[in-house]
């Protein structure tokens, strides 16, 4: 039980004895120190209700409140009851912490089965700068859901199947490359598309035969479907050199064409059940009535007031769309994997796509629920979509290689003796750990410019510096003559650094939780630099290795090594690796 549950728990008893029933009481960090540890302002919210005075109500409260020596109490303003924590309960609870494999972690899950889609690039093109939110804040959340007790499944639903097939069919004919085919598939085919596609826009002849490509491939021709396979084949092993760099995994890859089959039967369904209907030889999902039009995902306001804003399922040449393949998809999650959540880590601009997606599941009788965690976009440093030179989007893998580069060249500065392989691994750590952090210490819905000086700096709000905090940590464990064993140890904590670099430890369990009320990485980010700015505090205060005395030194190396795993946990669950040296 986390030192916040434990407070809530003693005072929920109090206000039972008090008020003759359980209510809700809850607890809050408090924002300014001066002010305690931990507040609550239940005595002023239930004083309201039963119109009675809350500071009384308060002291009622405070004067059967049984903490157990765990926090003194007082009364502040209007009827806050702030509570500060005493040094030994801080020092008891810490060394709780350091002996649990979970880091005061609870495990809240409760087997909660989560599907996680997120990623999803198209096949035969290469992961843009625009890949990087949806790939690392799925991953993230889908690492801090895990360890929560989530039962997650990552499903990276790739875009193989579409238009865009008719073009790379015919140039696969005409003009493919197999050398380069074969040195670096996904360059080779976004050049086949883009030179075809190019051609088609000069040449009818050309697109009409792109056309007839896709038509053979969607009626199962052997020759198209063959090249179809050995594109996708090739994609994914493209992208999966990608995500191995970042550390990312799946545990399925079901693409579009997985659902191909599906789509008929599904719309049938909807029009027999009456969730569908002709409207312009397209079947269309419509409004079902239920909701306020302001709020109801299929009307839409005009000038001339609210208007009907259907779905397309089913188009009126027989051809099926997004909406289609997402709706199937919904059905297998909940039906064949069980889903309890579905969470869908895409851009905001589709958020009216999943709204009428989850609209049209709710009133089909798909029960899960359902999360579109939506994203704003990376800005160049003009401010404007991050873009090369020429107008296309940047490449996720040049933005890698110049991420590493940049951190390879920093750390020889900093440290020349760093050499060989152990300095290209490090540079590959620092580096993608900064492009990671950059992004998940941002509000998801923040705009952020990629800024590389910014990102790969030791100071300030970024990875590199996190895992030189780290680093700085354990080289005090190398210059021991022997281990270090910190389970044993009996923590003493006397100094103000001391005391608050262990509440800090301690949020870590009360923080984690938090992350996914709203699926917000950037929490957990941004209590890591706080955490790390505690240790150099404590650091610059407190003689660790000639400390005064045993006991001393013992404590503060065991509360050292406390912050340092949290430091290394809380990092790993952003898919942020610690090198043990920079």
């Amino acid at each position: 039980m986390t030192l916040l549950q434990e407070i809530e728990s003693a005072l929920a008893d109090a206000f039972e004895k008090v008020l003759g029933e359980r209510v809700p009481t809850p607890v809050v960090p408090s924002a300014d120190l001066r002010f305690g540890d931990y507040q609550s302002n239940v005595a002023m919210a239930l004083a309201k209700k039963r119109k009675t005075n809350p500071r009384a109500l308060a002291q009622e409260v405070i004067e059967v409140l049984n903490l157990d020596g765990l926090a003194g109490t007082e009364i502040a303003g209007p009827g806050f009851i702030n509570f500060r924590i005493e040094p030994g309960t801080f020092a008891r609870k810490a060394g709780e912490q350091l002996r649990d494999d979970r880091l005061g972690v609870p495990d809240c899950g409760h087997g909660r089965r989560v599907v996680v889609d997120f990623s999803a690039p198209n096949v035969a093109k290469p992961m843009h700068v625009g890949h990087i939110r949806s790939t690392i804040l799925g991953d993230s959340l889908s690492r801090i859901a895990d360890f929560l007790g989530y039962e997650v499944i990552r499903d990276n639903h790739i875009g193989d199947w579409g238009t865009q097939f008719g073009m790379i069919l015919h140039g696969w004919k005409t003009i493919l490359d197999e050398s380069a085919l074969e040195a670096d598939p996904v360059p080779e085919l976004l050049r086949v598309y883009r030179e075809v596609n190019s051609r088609a826009k000069e040449d009818p002849a050309v697109l009409d035969t792109c056309r007839s490509e896709l038509v053979g491939l969607q009626a199962g021709d052997e020759e198209n479907l063959a090249i179809w396979r050995r594109c996708v084949d090739l994609s994914k092993e493209g992208l999966q050199r990608i995500y191995d760099r970042l550390d990312v995994s799946f545990d399925h890859w079901l693409g579009e064409s997985f659902y191909n089959e599906r789509l008929p039967g599904l719309v049938d369904e909807f029009i027999d059940k009456g969730l569908a209907r002709e409207d312009g030889g397209a079947i269309c999902v419509f409004s079902g009535g239920e909701l306020p039009d302001d709020q109801d995902p299929f009307r839409i306001h005009k000038e001339d007031g609210w208007k009907d804003n259907p779905a397309i399922i089913r188009k009126a040449d027989g051809g099926f769309l997004y909406a289609t393949t997402d709706l199937a998809t919904v059905e297998y999650r909940i039906d064949e994997w069980k889903a309890d959540e579905i969470w869908y880590v895409v851009g905001a601009p589709q958020q009216l796509h999943f709204r009428q997606i989850f609209d049209a599941c709710r009133r089909w009788g798909k029960k899960a629920d359902f999360h579109h965690i939506a994203f704003g976009s990376i800005l160049g440093e003009d401010r404007k979509l991050m873009k090369t030179r020429s107008g296309d989007n940047v490449q996720l893998v040049d933005v890698l290689d110049e991420a590493v580069e940049r951190a390879a060249a920093a750390i020889a500065e900093k440290n020349p003796d760093l050499g060989g392989d152990e300095a290209r691994e490090v540079a590959e750590i620092v580096g993608i750990g900064a492009v990671k952090f950059a992004e998940l210490s941002q509000h998801r819905m923040t705009d952020y410019v990629f800024s590389w000086d910014r990102m790969l700096s030791l100071q300030g709000d970024t990875a590199p510096y996190l895992q030189y905090s780290y680093v700085r940590i354990r080289s005090i464990f190398r210059k021991l003559d022997q281990d270090f064993d910190a389970s044993s140890v009996k923590l003493v904590l006397e100094a103000p650094e001391e005391i608050h670099l262990s509440r800090l430890a301690l949020r870590y369990g009360e923080l984690l939780p938090t992350v996914l009320d709203d699926h917000r990485p950037n929490l957990l980010a941004n209590y890591l630099l706080e955490l790390a700015r505690a240790f150099h505090s404590f650091f610059e205060a407190c003689p660790v290795l000639k400390a005064e005395g045993v006991e001393s030194r013992d404590s503060r190396l065991a509360l050292c090594e406390l912050a340092s795993r949290v430091l290394s946990h809380g990092l790993g669950l952003l898919g942020i690796r610690c090198p043990q040296r920079m």
